[in-house]
Parts: structure tokens; C-alpha cells; sequence
């Protein structure tokens, strides 16, 4: 083996140097967009209401359509029942 260590050139070159400015700023605008739009969708979720309390909603909305259509057509029956002769 040679008496030779391994040794690096410790010596920084401008064309890395821009290289990371460029990679560091270029991270740095991305997580900016990626946080502009994280509270956009955070703005947009709390302004509608969440889907369980409307689905709640729906579903009582539902019932009482089924009643209504119950009561309707129990009417119709009585009134075509007293109707014949």
C-alpha cells in the first residue's frame, strides 16, 4: 500500500456555491406555495360545514318526506274507498 492518505480538494468553486443559493432559494419558494395552498384549503374546509352534519341533515330531510308520502297516500285510499259505491 502506499503511504498516500486519501485527501479532498477543500477548495469551493462560484459555480457550486450559486448552485446551492439556487437550490436553497428555489426550496424555499416551493415551500412558500405549498403553504399558501395548505391554508387556502384549510379557509375553504372551515367555511363548509362538516359532511356528517349534513348527511344528519339529509337524512331527516328524508324521513319526513317518507311521512309526508305515507300520510298522502293514506289520504288518496280513504278518499278512493269512500268514493265507490
Amino acid at each position: 500500500m502506499s503511504e498516500r492518505s486519501l485527501s479532498f480538494d477543500r477548495t469551493i468553486s462560484f459555480g457550486l456555491i450559486v448552485a446551492v443559493l439556487v437550490q436553497s432559494a428555489s426550496a424555499l419558494l416551493w415551500v412558500g406555495a405549498a403553504e399558501t395552498r395548505l391554508l387556502m384549503l384549510e379557509r375553504t374546509m372551515n367555511m363548509k360545514p362538516p359532511v356528517s352534519e349534513r348527511l344528519a341533515r339529509i337524512e331527516e330531510q328524508m324521513e319526513m318526506t317518507r311521512l309526508s308520502l305515507s300520510r298522502i297516500e293514506r289520504q288518496l285510499d280513504d278518499s278512493q274507498k269512500n268514493a265507490r259505491p
